[in-house]
């Protein structure tokens, strides 16, 4: 048993202090809320050492939060909090719905820091690998406002709709990847057990083989000989272009060669408008000022070199301007007629609505693309597949023809 020492608000709020003993941190509150009382903050009195695996943590169990269980805590956080409840009571029911270990650890934590007097956007934003910083930027904005409720509930939203359209991404490209790891596994096979068997009857025959059977036993030779050392290197290769991208320089630079891709820049560019159009309108709706909505909506586009873009035109609408114009020297994330239609809503009061109704229909046109971009890429790959096959048994059938014209 334990010590607590807390602080907490009578049913008339007055606020009083004191201690209980209890065997955890929250078989102390259940007292408190069983005496009426709402803690305002409540720390741990000295002596007490947490025992390992304190709260049956299985060691075993996964300690990341996953995106579905951050949804549902969001929707039930909102539905809570719309009902009237104080968000410390809020956060206690949360932590005895939790679904997993680490997600009640999670919310356990965040209701600590909140009773402890830090708010709920800061208590979040020490959790950035559960939390992202879009997340706590518009959890701030709701707490800000007043409207805390309302904000999660757009979260909630946001998050099933983000859901919806990478799942969308995802299984358009499932097939030509596994097209993809089919081809290597067949060719890696031909080139390691097949051709070597073809090798030694070539050598048996004598005679000078064609340019292209040659080139093709070396490539054989080489991974069947120096496969280990073929990995190692595409291993550091591999680790090398991720150590890139980690960099400000590489993930900007390999952004900007995505944008002027033929086909994927325009899925690119399409897929970030789409999230910046509905997190804008989303906060727009939820009440949160314009200002502060562009802040946090260009956080959610997720390539820095249109961040960028869309934080010049922030700077413009802070001096005063209209957004629709400001918009408009964004042309890599904004056609002409989005801008149009952004600057006639915004003229008529209803530029929350029609930037939703803008992702709506870009997310749209987006599957619409996906799709085309999958039913041309299966082709194209069956075709590289074939030429690669192709190629092999070329390379294998010409000595056989050599020979047969060298007996006639």
């Amino acid at each position: 048993m334990a010590n607590f020492q807390y602080t907490a608000l009578t049913t008339e709020g007055v606020m009083t202090e004191g201690s209980v003993e209890a065997s955890g941190r929250q078989e102390a509150l259940r007292q408190l809320e069983g005496r009426g009382l709402s803690p305002l903050g409540l720390q741990e009195g000295r002596g007490h050492k947490p025992k390992a695996n304190e709260g049956g943590f299985n060691l075993f169990e996964s300690k990341k939060v996953t995106s579905k269980q951050l949804e549902n805590f969001t929707r039930l956080l909102s539905s809570l909090l719309a009902a009237g409840l104080p968000l410390s009571r809020a956060l206690v029911i949360l932590c005895k719905e939790a679904s997993s270990p680490a997600a009640k650890a999670k919310w356990k934590e965040v209701h600590d820091l909140v009773i402890d007097g830090v708010s709920l956007a800061d208590a979040m934003a020490r959790s950035p690998e559960t939390f992202p910083k879009v997340y706590t930027a518009m959890v701030h904005a709701g707490e800000t406002g007043g409207f805390l409720d309302v904000v999660l509930a757009q979260i909630a939203d946001f998050q099933n709709r983000e859901k919806e359209l990478k799942g969308k991404v995802m299984t358009a490209m499932l097939y030509p990847i596994i097209l993809l790891v089919i081809a290597l596994l067949v060719l890696a096979g031909m080139l390691i057990w097949f051709i070597p068997r073809f090798e030694t009857m070539f050598d048996g025959l004598g005679g000078e083989l064609p340019v292209i059977t040659q080139i093709v036993m070396g490539v054989s030779d080489m991974i069947t000989n120096y496969g280990l050392f073929v990995l190692i290197g595409i291993g550091g290769i591999f680790a090398a272009l991720k150590s890139w991208l980690s960099s400000e320089q590489g993930r900007r630079q390999w952004q900007e060669v995505l944008l002027k891709a033929p086909v994927l820049g325009a899925l690119v560019s399409k897929f970030a408008m789409a999230r910046f159009t509905r997190m804008l309108g989303t906060l727009l709706g939820a009440g949160v000022p314009l200002i502060d909505s562009l802040k946090v909506a260009r956080r959610s586009i997720g390539n820095q070199v249109l961040v960028d873009a869309v934080e010049n035109s922030t700077d413009q609408v802070k001096k005063g301007g209209s957004i629709g114009p400001s918009l408009a020297n964004c042309r890599d994330l904004f056609p002409g007629s989005v801008v149009e239609m952004i600057s006639v809503a915004e003229e008529s009061g209803r530029l929350d609505i029609e930037l939703v109704r803008i992702a709506d229909v870009t997310e749209g046109d987006l599957d619409r693309q996906l799709k085309t971009a999958v039913a041309l890429t299966e082709p194209l790959m069956l075709f590289f597949i074939a030429s690669f096959i192709g190629t092999i048994f070329i390379a294998l059938l010409l000595p056989i023809f050599s020979i047969q014209d060298h007996i006639k």
